[in-house]
């Protein structure tokens, strides 16, 4: 009797992760490559990149790198050519990049709004439509996973550029799934909560009090690991996911009633 297929198996699968050299990125493309994948990260520091890569590689993994700044059309065009180059071609892509800062709306001057909407919206309407092309033309099909956030789907005091670009990318995860489900191209999304990084920790709970507060925002009462970032992309890359498509998915610790806050 012949060992049933797992529907789950990322392994051979060639997949991109932007934002790939720290936080939750590096550890999405830790656990794909760990799982058999072939994987490309990226950043605009190529700095980042290189601790990433080597450790990925020391167990075993196969990773390229590829600088890129996914503001830039020619700069994304290039990071997806080398995906094709180095891993033979191109199964999922990882629209992971993200910038903030915390700033009152009123102090948020117009470069500064437009800059962080270019890093997160623009970003992954560029990388998600170039890899798109070459998919269509190919006829192959593949999977776009989105980065949204807490703040995208419940906003957030202090980082209304952020929050707006975030919301954008679940109506456009929406819109390109209508588009392309009929070129068998499945695009959706996660929304994270408070997840433990050395970044969120400084920006988002600096203090003990503070973080004491957010923990007890979420429904499990504690900040989320990287890791449950990761796994959901390796369900939404997986063949197991094959009938989900223009989704938005909160991985946030869940609700929690106000009845029930001490």
């Amino acid at each position: 009797m012949s060992a049933a297929r797992d529907p789950f198996s990322v392994a051979g699968k060639a997949v991109i992760v932007t934002g790939g050299g720290t936080g939750i990125g590096a550890v999405i493309a830790r656990e794909f490559a760990a799982r058999g994948a072939r994987v490309l990260i990226a950043s605009r520091s190529a700095d980042h990149l290189a601790p990433v890569a080597d450790g990925i590689r020391a167990a075993g993994g196969t990773v390229e790198t590829a600088t890129c700044d996914v503001r830039d059309a020619a700069a994304v065009e290039a990071m997806i050519a080398r995906a094709y180059d180095a891993l033979g071609g191109l199964d999922v892509l990882i629209n992971n990049h993200g910038a903030s800062f915390y700033k009152p709306a009123v102090e948020i001057t117009p470069n500064g709004f437009a800059t962080i909407v270019a890093i997160n919206l623009t970003g992954t309407f560029l990388c998600a439509t170039a890899a798109a092309r070459r998919w269509i033309a190919a006829g192959t099909g593949g999977r776009v996973i989105n980065m949204s956030s807490e703040a995208g789907v419940l906003g957030a005091p202090g980082m209304a550029h952020y929050g707006a670009a975030k919301a954008g990318i679940q109506n456009l995860t929406r819109t390109l799934a209508m588009e392309w489900a009929r070129h068998g191209i499945l695009v959706n999304c996660i929304a994270p909560g408070p997840i433990e990084t050395p970044e969120a920790a400084a920006r988002t709970w600096p203090t003990p009090e503070i973080r004491s507060l957010v923990e007890r925002s979420t429904g499990l009462e504690r900040i989320g690991r990287p890791e449950e970032i990761a796994w959901p992309c390796l369900f939404l890359a997986a063949e197991a996911s094959s009938y989900l498509t223009g989704q938005t998915i909160p991985i946030d610790g869940g609700p929690r009633s106000s009845l029930f806050v001490q």
